[in-house]
């Protein structure tokens, strides 16, 4: 099997994001090098670890 890639430029109108995720990475084009960093933002005490308590009883519970 032969594979031919030729590079050409890439042109790009308009770009709409609507959300981005937590970790994303947006790319147009090509790239030697991607430096990824991160950052939490979110005080520790409302961090919650364990198993998550229900609201409400389910169906067939009683209260």
């Amino acid at each position: 099997m032969n594979y031919t890639v030729i590079n050409r430029d890439v042109h790009v109108g308009d770009i709409r994001l609507v959300a981005v995720a937590s970790a994303s990475l947006f790319l147009i084009g090509d790239a030697d090098v991607i430096n990824l960093s991160s950052a939490f933002d979110t005080p520790p005490e409302s961090l919650i670890i364990g198993p998550f308590v229900p609201l409400v009883p389910a169906r067939g519970e009683a209260s």
